[in-house]
Parts: C-alpha cells; sequence; structure tokens
C-alpha cells in the first residue's frame, strides 16, 4: 500500500523524468529519495545514463516546492542516486538490468545457502543466476522467482581510470 507522502514523492520524481528508485521516512524527519535516469532519455543535466549532482539538485528544487503543495511534512529533504550497488526492486528493475551481475539474498536456503552472486538471466518463467565457477558450487546456474528473493542489489563494477583488467596472453 503507498501511502500519499509517497505517491506525491513520486509523481513529482517522474514529472522531470527520472526513475524513483526508493524513498524512505526515518525519524527526526528525514525524507530520503532514491533517483535514477531512465536508460536511453535525454536530460539538461548531461549525457549519460549515471545520475549526477545536477540531477539531485534539480529533483530537490522540484520536490521541495511539490511536498509543500501537497502538505508533506519533513524537516530534511535528501536526495541522492541509488548508489553503485543499485537495488532491484520493481520487474521492471530485472528487465533493465538483465545480463548484469547481481548478488541476491532469497528467503529461503537453497543448497544451504541464501547469499548468491552471478549473472542476472531471464528465462520463460522466472530468472536464472549464471554462478561463476569458484569450485564451491555444484550448480553452475540457480533458477528462481522474484517471490524467492528477500533482496537483490547490482554488483558494483568499477573501472579507475579506464584500467580494465587486460585478458591473460599465452
Amino acid at each position: 500500500m503507498t501511502l500519499p507522502w509517497q505517491q506525491a514523492v513520486e509523481r513529482g520524481v517522474q514529472a522531470l523524468g527520472y526513475e524513483l528508485v526508493d524513498v524512505e521516512r526515518s525519524a527526526g524527519g528525514l525524507l530520503r529519495v532514491y533517483i535514477d535516469r531512465v536508460a536511453g532519455r535525454s536530460y539538461d543535466a548531461g549525457p549519460g545514463d549515471t545520475v549526477i549532482v545536477d540531477d539531485c539538485e534539480r529533483v530537490t528544487r522540484h520536490l521541495q516546492i511539490a511536498l509543500e503543495v501537497d502538505g508533506v511534512d519533513y524537516a530534511r529533504l535528501e536526495v541522492s542516486s541509488p548508489g553503485l550497488d543499485r537495488p532491484l526492486r520493481k520487474p521492471a528493475d530485472w528487465q533493465r538490468f538483465a545480463g548484469s551481475e547481481v548478488a541476491l539474498t532469497l528467503r529461503a536456503p537453497h543448497q544451504g545457502r541464501k547469499h548468491w552472486r552471478g549473472r542476472l538471466q531471464p528465462r520463460e518463467a522466472g530468472w536464472r543466476l549464471l554462478l561463476p565457477r569458484d569450485g564451491t558450487t555444484t550448480a553452475e546456474t540457480l533458477d528462481f522467482d522474484l517471490h524467492e528473493v528477500r533482496e537483490a542489489r547490482l554488483v558494483p563494477q568499477l573501472d579507475f581510470k579506464g584500467r580494465r583488467a587486460r585478458p591473460a596472453t599465452a
């Protein structure tokens, strides 16, 4: 069930063409909003699919006005990107990040484990993780449905100044 203040935040974020990833409200009146750019869309703040400070500033200014109009009470507003380890919450997130490396926690253990990490692949009914071969698992894949997942996040892919790992040469 979505609360009226959550609906007000979502309307405000979507009005500017961003995706609402998550919103948190904590004691002391902090309202924390996580936004992401919609893939393939152009933004005034600049090119790319990564949220930058200008995006956060634009959404903050808009939400300050929109939330006041809607009568949403808060003491402090924080708008930020979801981070490199972006959570996957909605079915659209799973579709968007198919092919990416994901760390997930299952609600119930499978083969004695709840925590898994691998490359996300869709299948006809549900999802599959292609597991890395490290000698510690007997399976090469893990098939699951979204209702079995407690939490899922992207595994950060860091590239320091274009220095990617180079393939070994023979």
